[in-house]
């Protein structure tokens, strides 16, 4: 097969992975308009439209569905074999695309950032993060950091640190008119705010107690899925907040604000880091690994 073959092939597995041109490129690090090149021209050589294109969307034809299923565990086996030469360097080199949740991400990754970069100059990270559910494998990540009761089958996952706990936070201000609340249930006559998933749905405050759960559902008028506007909020005296500990933890030990319910707050799940089980492990995803461990 020709050089140019398999670059039109890796074109259009990665545009049929994105269902988009801008990002196949960005993970070939070309632009647009040479993946649609590509693409192009290997349609043309086959005779048979791969893909649907509209302004707005990309769709694979059934031929392009069949050619996929196909590519995509060769291309799996190629990638794996090219990490696999790794294993003969002496440090970790290239790049390392990693996903995390935004909400957590400045304490579990802040603080190993550094010594990492400096420990392995030929290692380059990529690092982004948002708080919806990402498909890494779809989304061309090498691996993605989530808590363990979120895990998909068919991933490797290693425990890191730390365990993460909730709080439940308000100002001086906000108790200067209102008992603080000892236990979940008092909470009813409490402001609370509400907190989002990015895909716009609530999700409860939850609390542990010598075996007992409960769930608390708050309708207070404010509700967001950004921790730090949920932070900003209360500091302003407007109701109750229920956030990463670790994003509240200063301004609780300074006194901005005063925590409730901690006996009720129990940690949350371990945090893993997480990559395809059937992918090769190469020497910059293990730096990074044992980083987080670390």
């Amino acid at each position: 097969m020709r050089t140019t073959d398999l670059s039109e092939l890796a074109a259009f597995d990665a545009v049929a992975r994105h269902k988009s041109f801008k990002r196949a490129g960005e993970e070939r690090g070309v632009t647009a308009s040479a993946i649609s090149h590509a693409v192009s021209n290997l349609e043309s050589r086959v005779g048979i439209r791969l893909l649907n294109r509209t302004t707005r969307s990309v769709s694979l034809t059934d031929a392009g569905a069949m050619l996929l299923s196909r590519l995509a565990p060769a291309f799996g086996d190629i990638g794996s074999a090219m990490d696999g030469l790794n294993q003969f360097r002496d440090s970790p080199f290239g790049k390392v695309r990693l996903n995390a949740p935004s909400s957590i991400a400045p304490f579990i990754l802040g603080p190993v950032l550094g010594p990492l970069i400096a420990s392995h100059p030929n290692l380059e990270l990529e690092i982004v993060t948002t708080d919806r559910l990402v498909d890494i494998v779809e989304e061309g990540f090498d691996a993605g950091i989530r808590l363990g009761e979120s895990l998909r089958d068919g991933m490797t996952a290693v425990r890191i640190k730390p365990r993460l706990r909730f709080a439940v936070v308000g100002s001086p201000a906000y108790f200067a008119a209102r008992p603080v609340p000892r236990t979940p249930t008092e909470l009813k006559a409490h402001i609370c705010f509400q907190n989002l998933y990015p895909s716009g749905m609530r999700y409860a405050w939850e609390f542990k107690k010598d075996g007992r759960t409960v769930e608390f559902q708050p309708t207070g008028p404010f509700s967001s899925d950004d921790h730090d506007l949920l932070i900003r909020a209360a500091l302003a005296g407007g109701g109750l907040a229920y956030v990463w500990e670790n994003r509240a933890e200063t301004l609780i030990r300074d006194g901005a604000l005063i925590r409730c319910l901690d006996p009720w707050c129990a940690p949350e799940d371990w945090l893993y880091l997480y990559y395809p089980a059937r992918k090769y492990i190469s020497a910059g995803l293990r730096a990074v690994i044992e980083a987080m461990r670390a």
